[in-house]
C-alpha cells in the first residue's frame, strides 16, 4: 500500500501498477517488498543469524568443558581449606553459569537448524549422524562433569590430578572429529 502511494507520488506507476519499494533493513540489506525472492533472502539471513548463534554457543560450551577438568586438576592438588572452597566455588559457576547454558543454547539453535534444512536433508546426510554421535558422547562427557563436580563439592574425589589431566583431552578429540565432519562433510 505504502508502495503505491510512493509510486505515485514519484510517477513510478504505468496503469496503476507500482514498482515495489526497497525497505532498507539492517545490515545495509535492501529488501524489496512484493519481490518473489524476498522469502527467500530473509530465510537465508535467518539461517545465517542462527547458525551464527549455534557456533557461539558451541564455542562457548567447549570453553566450558576444556577448563573445567582443568580446575579439577588444580582442585586435586590443593591442600589449604582457602584455595578449596575458592575451587568449589568457581566449579560450580563455571558448570552451572555457563558450561550448561551454552549446551542447552547450543542444542537448541542446533535443532533449529536441522529443521530448517528439513527431514529429506536430515535422513540424506550421513555425517551429520555420525556427528550427532560425537555430540551425544559429549553430552555424556558434559554430565560426567557434572558427577565430579558433585564428588568435588562433597570433598568426595578420589582420583589424582593426572586422571584429570588425561581427562582435559577428551573433548578435543570429539572438537576434532565434529569441526572436520561439519566442514569436510566427507560422506
Amino acid at each position: 500500500m505504502a508502495g503505491t502511494y510512493l509510486g505515485i507520488l514519484l510517477g513510478n506507476c504505468v496503469y496503476g501498477m507500482c514498482p515495489p519499494v526497497p525497505n532498507i533493513r539492517k545490515f545495509n540489506t535492501i529488501v524489496y517488498d512484493h519481490h518473489p525472492r524476498t522469502s527467500r533472502l530473509r530465510a537465508k539471513l535467518m539461517y545465517l543469524w542462527i547458525k551464527s548463534f549455534h557456533l557461539i554457543s558451541v564455542v562457548a560450551w567447549f570453553a566450558g568443558l576444556f577448563y573445567l577438568p582443568r580446575l579439577f586438576v588444580y582442585h586435586a592438588a590443593a591442600e589449604d581449606v582457602i584455595g578449596i572452597a575458592r575451587f568449589k566455588v568457581m566449579e560450580r559457576r563455571l558448570l552451572y553459569g555457563i558450561t550448561t547454558p551454552a549446551a542447552i543454547l547450543a542444542f537448541g539453535f542446533g535443532v533449529w537448524l536441522m529443521y530448517l534444512q528439513g527431514i529429506e536433508w536430515l535422513v540424506a546426510t550421513k555425517w551429520l549422524h555420525v556427528k550427532l554421535a560425537f555430540v551425544l558422547l559429549l553430552f555424556g562427557y558434559h554430565l560426567y562433569l557434572g558427577y565430579l563436580t558433585r564428588l568435588f563439592a562433597t570433598d568426595a574425589n578420589r582420583r589424582s590430578q593426572t586422571y584429570y589431566r588425561w581427562l582435559n583431552e577428551f573433548p578435543v578429540l570429539i572438537l576434532i572429529a565434529v569441526v572436520v565432519l561439519a566442514e569436510v562433510k566427507p560422506f
